[in-house]
């Protein structure tokens, strides 16, 4: 059974974002396209939708807000299939039940009831953390949206705990035909480094150089299958998030891992929370599994 792409609309501009970069996604990795909107949402979130008109009832508003993004992703993409739902359910709850049956789930960086200063919605927060597929936040600039940076961001951990995401963006950079950066961030003691300070191989700094094996050691598998990849493996002193953040800037998607824990779903990180609210670019959540 194929897994479609998932995305989550809700009437706000942020939603119409997801819905273009989930057709550009989905023609580029031969997957259909589901459209998902639930239909509770306008009962808590009185803020205005991209576009106005009479309707004389939630479920016509439902109805017209997937008719737009549906016609919208078919005008963008006319190649990929693409089907819409209205699902009677709270938004979080609808999209964590498409995710066990998703490709992966996209969702804007904010809707249309987000509380002023919270920089991702609280739909987009609940997916990013409990989905059982990857999760991503379409932010950034049109640059990234767009491809145009022809290069995929690698946040790597623990490589025990980093797997998932890690095949996760060496298919993208496959699928893209982009370059991997893939960072690892380490902190040691003050030695009159930078924050930020980009390491060297001659280095012989023992918290660098475990560092730098555990870059290795989380990239040597899946490096191994893709040979074709351009990759840039890199370790960075200074905190993840900081790291991750910065380099943003200047790549089209940031993929990071999330480890699952039994009965609690996912456990996001300072860094996985950091790069949702702050990231210049779509950010990808990918769980850990097993």
């Amino acid at each position: 059974m194929e897994q479609p792409l998932v995305v989550g609309v809700d009437g706000s501009e942020q939603g119409l974002e997801a819905v273009d970069w989930a057709a550009d996604e989905a023609a580029l990795r031969g997957l259909s396209l589901r459209i998902v909107y639930a239909s509770l949402w306008e009962h808590y979130e009185g803020a205005a939708y991209v576009y106005s008109a009479p309707y004389d009832s939630d479920r016509a508003v439902a109805d017209a807000i997937v008719l737009a993004a549906g016609e919208r992703a078919r005008a963008r993409r006319p190649g990929v299939r693409t089907t819409s739902v209205v699902l009677p359910q709270e938004p979080a709850d609808a999209l964590l039940r498409e995710s066990d049956l998703a490709a992966a789930v996209v969702v804007g960086s904010r809707g249309r009831g987000s509380i002023k200063g919270m920089l991702l919605g609280s739909v987009g927060l609940a997916v990013a953390s409990w989905a059982r597929c990857p999760v991503v936040v379409v932010r950034g600039d049109s640059a990234a949206a767009e491809g145009r940076h022809e290069r995929i961001l690698l946040g790597v951990g623990h490589p025990d705990r980093n797997s998932s995401a890690v095949d996760f963006a060496f298919q993208e950079a496959v699928t893209r035909g982009s370059t991997l950066d893939a960072v690892r961030a380490w902190r040691g003691p003050a030695r009159g480094r930078g924050a930020g300070a980009v390491s060297h191989a001659t280095s012989d700094d023992p918290d660098e150089a475990k560092a730098a094996a555990e870059l290795d050691e989380a990239l040597r598998g899946t490096r191994a299958r893709h040979p074709e990849v351009r990759i840039r493996p890199v370790t960075v002193e200074g905190h993840t998030h900081r790291v991750l953040v910065e380099r943003s800037s200047a790549a089209d998607l940031l993929v990071i891992g999330a480890r699952r824990n039994k009965g609690l779903g996912l456990q996001l990180s300072r860094t996985g929370h950091a790069v949702l609210q702050h990231a210049a670019c779509p950010v990808v959540v990918v769980p850990q599994h097993g």
